[in-house]
């Protein structure tokens, strides 16, 4: 009968010295919370904090402490652990219940829009780190497997998120601009308040990517496809027409000198049906 049948053993408590762990890291949390100076912070780390990670005690890397710096946008420790640790600073063991790959930084910045920390980690990247390992780790899926960010990338976490700012950050260094599908599903779910920065992520992955295939649904629904993309950009999209002028020359500077994108005028950032028609 279910009645008797024995209750599922009770997790064993937890030891004085996994106890001790949470303690410094809660402790460690908070003081990053509270914006502690940097010099203060990396003492902590590197003299009191540990981690229980597998049933042993580890201590904080500095990876952990970015994660941490980027949850509190605290910009001085985000420099100060670059600066200091390179590419090391960009890789974390864990994160919460799962293992995964160091990207998961990116999407931790890319999630709570971290943009400031965001441009110090792809700098990061972009000066220290070998190109096939930058291309693997800006490409790469590293959310966590229980979390929403699952199998994704950091592009198309900004896209379905309307991170326009951390997508041009992300694809200037070197990101695939694979995820134009998304960014068009994303548009045409926008309400109005929230169309303008979906439109920016879709003309920022128009302005990187190589030719685009025409994608069925904007041939399904062309009135209501052209209504939202502009006659131009609808029909270079759904391969009736060139891409317009002023398109061809941004995809130019954005494909030859990428970083200075963010210096254009407002007046020539394709960010609007308006300048596209």
């Amino acid at each position: 009968m279910p009645w008797l049948l024995s209750s599922p053993p009770h997790p064993p408590s937890p030891s004085p010295c996994q106890r001790y762990c949470e303690r410094t890291a809660f402790a460690f949390y908070c003081a990053v919370r509270d914006k502690l100076p940097a010099w203060l912070l990396e003492d902590m780390r590197s003299m009191e904090v540990f981690l229980w990670d597998d049933g042993h005690p580890r201590s904080f890397s500095p990876g952990d402490a970015l994660m941490y710096a980027l949850v509190h946008d605290h910009q001085d420790y985000a420099r100060y652990l670059l600066r200091s640790f390179s590419v090391k600073a960009l890789h974390v063991a864990r994160c919460g219940m799962c293992r995964s790959g160091g990207s998961a930084l990116l999407h931790v910045a890319v999630r709570y829009n971290r943009t400031t920390i965001l441009g110090l980690m792809v700098d990061t990247l972009k000066d220290s780190a070998p190109e096939g390992w930058r291309q693997e780790y800006l490409n790469s899926c590293g959310g966590c497997a229980h979390g929403a960010d699952a199998g994704k990338t950091a592009v198309q976490l900004a896209v379905e998120l309307s991170r326009a700012d951390c997508l041009l950050l992300l694809l200037a260094r070197g990101a695939r601009p694979h995820a134009l599908d998304a960014a068009l599903l994303r548009l045409a779910a926008s309400g109005a308040a929230e169309r303008r920065d979906a439109r920016h992520c879709l003309d920022l992955l128009l302005l990187f990517a190589p030719r685009p295939a025409a994608p069925c649904r904007l041939l399904d629904e062309p009135q209501r496809w052209q209504s939202l993309l502009g006659r131009d950009v609808f029909g270079w999209l759904s391969g009736l027409a060139p891409p317009p002028l002023l398109l061809q020359a941004l995809r130019t500077l954005a494909q030859s000198v990428p970083c200075q994108m963010s210096q254009l005028p407002a007046f020539l950032r394709p960010h609007s049906k308006d300048q596209a028609t």
